[in-house]
């Protein structure tokens, strides 16, 4: 059996694990349930994907983010690492395939939503797998006092009792000291057991400015810095608007939000990792999986929601180790507006509750009907058709699905995908008895090698175009083809699906906990006022985050923009002590020895000390003697 850095070697080409990969790999293959602390752009995903490796069976991922799974999908299959993930998109029919491949294929990782765990298909299939480890990502998610706190993935714990003696690994870039308890005991770790990196990031220098003329601020950092970086917006809107503006400055930029069609969204992606872009303009949709070392800045046009996202977003830069910077540009009027966004996030449990019948009014579902079905939604039309706010409509939906009365499905505009279900020689038949269809199948195969092994992705137009026939046509016949049970077809969809994980409820039966909800509530205020005290703050950046996390640190970075502050202040400040202390020492005004003063200011620093003289003798303000001992005031 290959050992974790022969693996390492053969898939990734890496000689050295990067600092504490390899003791969380070991504590993993010893059979130890272990918490995994990285910072963004640790390597986290090396930390289970080795181990699995490692060991004989199949490694299932937990993972919240459809985006994190088929990124990690996509990276997997270019090592010809076998791996499928399971999601809201994929039909009963799919997922029965899929789980199948995983107690008879040669798979060897599954990934799964934490939703999917209780499912009586998932429940029924897991005790047959061969399980070797179970990997929770986004492990924060299982704490009640995490910012992103979903139920679902306390149903870990219960699939633990299928498996007992399968390793449980949590891994995140990001929690406080409560959720890293929290997360142990909800996963019913045997014991504690956390592996940990500093969240101390030297290399990268956090600072906040506010100032009412974000453009204008942004378009100064950007001619009078070099590198490339990142610049989130939290709304479409933003990025649209600070895009057009900074293109018309003359600026290379890109721009990205979840809007964008799938090969717009993977053309600018790549324009901008290749430095065609020199700058992107994202929503925090941008980030995930992108591997990127030489982003010299990131810049927050917005105020970020929590801590806890500013550090994974701003934590893109520098991943090379060199010197990079976070600016994080805010004004009041955006300061007085937190509050109203907390109120638009937890829109009151009545309103919840209509907004559920609303829906479930709009997609024609009578009470007790609608279990597993799955219906596209135009948010903006249904929130106009209803009088609603988006925004609350959107939070409402985030609710009623963490209390697991629907899933919420935000990967849309993903291209379509296919592949064959049947052996090669079941596929050959079905071509002779189905010559109409012969060519389509034909052509599919030619352009798409390891389409038996693996989901691909699909472009209709392209292949209609290719073929000489309309996308109808071809639509049809690929439908057909899929009703037959020859392949796996999930045509691409422009919207956002909702699937009912329960019948429609009568208002009596729909429950939302009060306690939940206030508890997710206090968090949330909770949140954003530490977001409040981080930018407003006069005290160190850097200090203060590593404290949010719980790490404590006695020297100030001198670097963010806190520091260079109490810098000038203190430069002030220590120019008057000089003068005040010259004056009640030499009253003749005579040259006045340098040691002496050195003694006198036995609290400061000799070198802050010697910086002031220095800058005080530029300025004319005294004269030093040539050999550099004495000085008297100009």
């Amino acid at each position: 059996m290959k050992n974790s850095l022969d693996i390492l070697q053969q898939y990734w080409g890496y000689d050295s694990f990067r600092p504490k990969q390899k003791e969380i790999i070991e504590s993993v293959l010893t059979n130890h349930d272990t918490l995994a602390l990285l910072p963004t752009g640790g390597g986290k995903s090396i930390c289970y994907q080795i181990p699995a490796l490692v060991k004989e069976g199949i490694c299932l991922v937990v993972s919240p983010l459809i985006a994190l799974m088929e990124d990690q999908i996509r990276q997997l299959h270019a090592l010809n690492i076998k791996a499928i993930a399971i999601t809201s998109n994929m039909s009963r029919r799919e997922i029965d395939y899929a789980l199948d491949n995983m107690i008879y294929g040669d798979y060897k990782f599954l990934y799964v939503s934490p939703e999917r765990l209780k499912s009586d298909i998932f429940l029924a299939r897991f005790p047959k797998m061969k399980i070797n480890l179970i990997a929770i990502d986004e492990a924060h998610c299982v704490s009640t006092w995490g910012y992103d706190f979903r139920p679902a993935y306390l149903s870990i714990v219960d699939i633990r009792k299928l498996h007992p003696k399968v390793p449980v690994l949590a891994l995140t870039a990001t929690a406080t000291s409560d959720v890293i308890n929290d997360i142990q005991e909800k996963l019913n770790f045997s014991s504690k057991n956390v592996v940990d990196q500093s969240f101390e990031r030297k290399n990268l220098t956090y600072n906040t400015i506010h100032h009412v003329n974000k453009e204008h601020v942004i378009d100064l950092f950007l001619t009078r810095n070099k590198g490339c970086g990142i610049i989130y917006c939290s709304t479409r809107k933003n990025v649209k608007t600070l895009y057009n503006y900074l293109l018309e400055k003359g600026h290379s930029v890109g721009y990205y939000h979840g809007g964008l069609d799938y090969e717009e969204r993977k053309r600018q992606q790549h324009q901008w990792t290749e430095n065609k872009s020199r700058v992107i303009v994202a929503t925090n949709a941008f980030g995930m999986g992108i591997d990127k070392g030489d982003v010299r800045f990131v810049l927050h046009y917005n105020l970020p929601d929590t801590l806890e996202a500013y550090y994974q977003e701003v934590g893109r830069a520098g991943r090379d180790n060199k010197e990079a910077v976070g600016w994080l540009i805010y004004n009041k009027i955006e300061l007085d507006k937190l509050s109203e966004k907390i109120n638009q996030r937890f829109p009151p449990l009545q309103e919840i509750k209509s907004i559920y019948h609303a829906m479930s009014n709009h997609f024609q579902l009578a009470f007790g009907s609608g279990k597993d079905e799955k219906f596209e939604i135009d948010l903006a039309k249904f929130s106009d058709k209803y009088e609603k706010n988006l925004f609350e409509v959107y939070n409402a939906l985030k609710i009623l699905e963490r209390c697991e009365f629907i899933v919420l499905s935000e990967n849309y505009r993903q291209p379509s995908k296919l592949k064959f279900i049947v052996n090669n020689a079941a596929l050959y038949n079905y071509q002779v008895k189905n010559k109409n269809l012969d060519e389509i199948i034909k052509y599919i195969l030619r352009s798409h090698i390891g389409i038996f092994e693996n989901e691909q992705n699909i472009n209709e137009f392209k292949i209609a175009t290719k073929l000489n026939i309309s996308m109808q046509a071809l639509k049809k016949s690929l439908q057909y083809l899929k009703d037959e049970q020859v392949i796996l077809y999930s045509p691409r969809t422009n919207l956002p699906t909702i699937t009912y994980t329960t019948e429609r409820l009568q208002e009596n039966n729909l429950f939302i906990s009060p306690d939940y909800y206030a508890k997710r509530k206090v968090v949330g205020l909770k949140k954003l006022d530490a977001v409040i005290d981080f930018v407003q703050t006069e005290s160190c950046k850097s200090a203060y985050l590593l404290s949010y996390f719980g790490e404590l640190k006695s020297e100030n970075c001198g670097k963010c923009s806190s520091c260079k502050q109490l810098e000038k202040t203190a430069t002030k400040d220590l120019h008057k002590t000089i003068i005040q202390v010259y004056n009640e020492e030499n009253v003749n005004n005579e040259f006045y020895a340098i040691k002496d003063l050195l003694a006198k200011l036995n609290g400061f620093d000799e070198t802050v000390i010697f910086d002031n003289l220095r800058r005080m003798a530029d300025n004319k303000l005294i004269e030093v003697d040539h050999l550099g001992q004495t000085f008297k005031i100009s």
